[in-house]
């Protein structure tokens, strides 16, 4: 805890600190003119990544992201073409104040727009926007409790509502028995009592109607009505997407708590939002608060739901009323687990007495599953939280609806583009004025050696110190541990303190690889028998650590790692696998993660008698992954021809993956600095693979100086600048001309890198952190990730991310050496 808090507090020093220092612009506050009247704030570029037509697709842009504070944001507009996009000013994360614009437009298969995003009173007060969507709870005044029933009365709307201890499930005292929600597509209403069912209002009208039910009793829209009716027999079932606890038979709904509140956070004509707060409820042997943010957009029947606990608990149930005649659909199961997929019902299940259909689905990232399992009531999937906190979707389509669903086919169809649309996010390239205005100015030592202190002074707040054993990896939303990513931001501090010390940031780096090293000199989280060669890569850290203060636990932990090398299993002509759980597969990613820290361990303690051994690795890559045609290196290869996504001829991989040839590069003029110069034999064929790849690499650069996430396919529907392949090839340049790996001409090329590196993935917040973005999150081959081009696409974008922060520090490192010697 010391660690963590010791971090928090280097923030408000730390970014004060560099910006000031040295300046890439005149002042480092946010613009003075944002704010006025025709204040332009953004340019934005937004892709449609499928090769369908979108329809009234959202886009969320958080303030800070604008460069905005909630102050200066009071009346943002987006313009398309001069004509303005519908959009509206909301509060996301529900705690009371506004943070996010929401803009919605329609996209044309693989269509890119063109977005102007002003700050612009009179343009923000001309929209004319009809409402289509609608949040609300409504209750009883004016009448008297007759034990659990009221009794006369008046309805009236309000924005939160605390029932009181003797309200129950047919209380008559709530409108509809809870708040409700709705698009123009369809409305549901939340049970605010034990019951926590979710129900369908089926709307025939579309437009809101919830404003309209249930003002004449109770039973009233449990009858056909002009506008609808209620769809749905809940019982004790989950409804149409509710949620509560696995316990291993059957759903423990959320029952026994203390109390509830349901208030209205948006109410808006794009955007509704409700949060319900459920008061300690008692489950599993834990008690627990459970807050749940429920939101809809225009034209959408998917309800986005977040779910908050205040305590960790695994197995949370989310599902399906378990009704007869209806078939139970499942979305695919075997991509990745970043991807949606989801569980469906499809038949006459509605108490219409008609033969009419509904269908019913709850959408869910994959690797959240555990199982797919129910009981009597339900069909559930059981669910594993990101700690405590689970993002999911569920959604109901009546064929009574205006222009709705008919079929089973079309219901089919329409659940994969929506889990497509869930998994292949938008394409953005987002240029604020006050990014821009901090990247104004010719490019110097100085300012690159400040961008990299200040991405540093950034992530010191808003991970590196948490990465400590114990802690918390925001990116992967888990508990922290033993890995690469650890190893790589940590190394690129590293770097950047030999030129920049600073003493608390170096106190930090020690103690977070201090976290994991026990007394004997094992290593927490660490299992050898796993053979990862990914689990080496923080070793290249801890040898320096022990460099600087030769502990001997240190030196145990060391030989641990040199220990997995010696009996790490190979291919057939010595290559190190990957993974034991990736049996016969040698990946670019693996060089990287383990021949720089088994080179630096054999110059350190074995007088370089493995650097034969390393040397292999980087041959054996080059003659099995090269692609002759364009000195590009594929994925991975799978000597054994079994991995589904291997070519049965050749067992390569597919594409030319650019943060793994990325990996390949970094290793590459890594190694070199490690061999020494003398070694002429042994260096030559690594300068040969150095001078082939620049060249290849030169060949696929973007005018912009960056390069895409699949290197080759820059056209393709989908893909997109990428920033963690950038970052480790504007390294991979700058120091190859730093050392005298490449030849001087690259140093043109290492520069335009560098410059689109800042300039197309650099972000300036209005608190002058910084963020680096469009980072492809992970990557890899088999268990779900077939290696095709739409695998790549749908992994996660993302932003501050180690494989992306380390490269950036990095390479600003270089930059300031290379711009340094004129």
């Amino acid at each position: 805890m010391a660690r963590i808090l010791f971090g928090k507090t280097l923030l408000s020093i730390s970014i004060a600190t560099v910006v000031s220092a040295c300046s890439p612009q005149p002042s480092a506050t946010a613009p003075q003119s944002v704010g006025s009247n025709d204040s332009s704030i953004a340019n934005l570029s937004v892709s449609n990544p499928s090769t369908f037509a979108r329809k009234e697709q959202n886009l969320l842009l958080p303030f800070s992201d604008l460069g905005v504070t909630a102050s200066q944001a009071q009346a943002l507009v987006a313009l398309e073409g001069g004509n303005t996009v519908p959009s509206q000013l909301i509060d996301h994360n529900g705690d009371g104040n506004k943070d996010s614009l929401l803009l919605q437009f329609d996209f044309a298969a693989v269509e890119t727009k063109q977005l102007q995003i002003l700050n612009d009173t009179a343009l923000f007060n001309a929209q004319q926007l009809t409402k289509h969507t609608q949040a609300e709870i409504s209750y009883k005044t004016g009448g008297q409790w007759q034990d659990s029933k009221y009794i006369g009365g008046e309805f009236q709307n309000v924005t939160e509502l605390t029932p009181p201890a003797q309200y129950t499930d047919h209380s008559e005292w709530i409108r509809y028995e809870g708040p409700g929600i709705e698009s123009d597509k369809v409305g549901y209403r939340i049970y605010l009592d034990w019951r926590n069912g979710f129900d369908v209002f089926g709307n025939k009208t579309g437009k809101p109607v919830l404003h309209q039910v249930g003002l004449d009793g109770y039973k009233s829209y449990h009858e056909m009505a002009d506008w609808g009716m209620d769809l749905l027999k809940v019982g004790k079932s989950l409804g149409a997407g509710g949620f509560g606890y696995w316990d291993g038979d059957k759903v423990q709904l959320v029952s026994t708590v203390s109390g509830h509140t349901a208030k209205v956070i948006e109410n808006g004509a794009v955007y509704s939002a409700l949060q319900i707060q459920y008061k300690d409820w008692q489950i599993a042997g834990k008690t627990t608060n459970l807050t749940a943010n429920l939101s809809m957009t225009a034209g959408s029947r998917l309800v986005h739901t977040r779910l908050s606990l205040t305590e960790p608990l695994d197995n949370i149930a989310i599902g399906l009323v378990r009704l007869p005649n209806t078939q139970v659909l499942h979305g695919k199961s075997e991509v990745t687990g970043h991807s949606w997929t989801y569980l469906a019902t499809w038949g006459e299940q509605t108490l219409t007495g008609g033969n009419d259909k509904l269908g019913m689905a709850i959408l869910y990232k994959r690797g959240a599953n555990k199982q797919l399992t129910g009981d009597e009531n339900s069909h559930v999937a059981v669910m594993t939280p990101s700690g405590t906190e689970l993002e999911y979707y569920f959604l109901s389509a009546w064929d009574g609806e205006p222009g709705g669903i008919k079929t089973e086919a079309e219901f089919v169809e329409y659940l994969e583009q929506e889990v497509e649309k869930l998994t292949l996010t938008p394409r953005l390239s987002l240029k604020t004025a006050l990014s821009e205005q901090q990247k104004a100015g010719a490019l110097t030592a100085d300012v690159a050696l400040n961008w990299s202190e200040r991405l540093a002074a950034s992530e010191m707040v808003r991970q590196t110190p948490y990465y400590a054993y114990g802690g918390w990896d925001y990116e992967r939303q888990r508990p922290s541990k033993w890995e690469y990513t650890t190893g790589l931001q940590l190394q690129a501090y590293d770097d950047l303190l030999k030129v920049k010390p600073n003493a608390q940031w170096q106190q930090v780096l020690t103690d977070v690889i201090d976290s994991f090293i026990t007394s004997d000199g094992d290593i927490r989280t660490y299992k050898l028998s796993n053979h990862n060669i990914d689990s080496l890569n923080t070793g290249n850290m801890l040898l320096r650590e022990y460099q600087r203060n030769p502990k001997p636990e240190y030196k145990q932990a060391l030989d641990l790692l040199r220990k997995q090398l010696a009996e790490h299993p190979r291919t057939s002509e010595g290559a190190f696998w990957h993974k034991q759980i990736y049996p016969h597969q040698l990946w670019l990613d693996g060089v990287y993660m383990g021949m720089p820290f088994l080179a630096n361990y054999s110059k350190a303690f074995e007088q370089g008698h493995a650097f034969d051994e390393v040397v292999k690795e980087f041959t054996i890559s080059r003659d099995k992954l090269r692609d002759l045609n364009t000195g590009l290196y594929y994925h991975a290869w799978d000597e054994a021809r079994e991995q589904d996504w291997a070519d049965k001829n050749t067992g390569l991989a597919s594409q030319f993956w650019g943060r793994g040839l990325g990996w390949l590069a970094m290793a590459l003029v890594d190694v070199l600095e490690i061999i020494p110069a003398d070694q002429t034999a042994l260096r030559q064929p690594l300068l040969d693979m150095t001078a082939e790849l620049a060249e290849a690499l030169v060949k696929v650069q973007h005018d912009n100086g960056t390069w895409y996430q699949i290197l080759d396919k820059p056209n393709a529907p989908g893909n997109y600048l990428e920033s963690s392949a950038s970052g480790m090839f504007t390294y991979f340049f700058a120091k190859g001309v730093n050392n005298g790996y490449l030849d001087a001409r690259y140093k043109a090329t290492a520069v335009k890198a560098y410059e689109g590196l800042v300039n197309e993935f650099i972000l300036v917040h209005p608190d002058n952190s910084i963020s680096l973005v469009n980072t492809c999150q992970v990557a890899g081959l088999g268990f779900g990730r077939d290696g095709s081009y739409h695998y790549y696409m749908s992994e996660p974008v993302f932003r501050n991310d180690a494989k992306a922060n380390g490269p950036f520090i990095m390479a600003g490192v270089q930059i300031a050496k290379l711009l340094g010697t004129n």
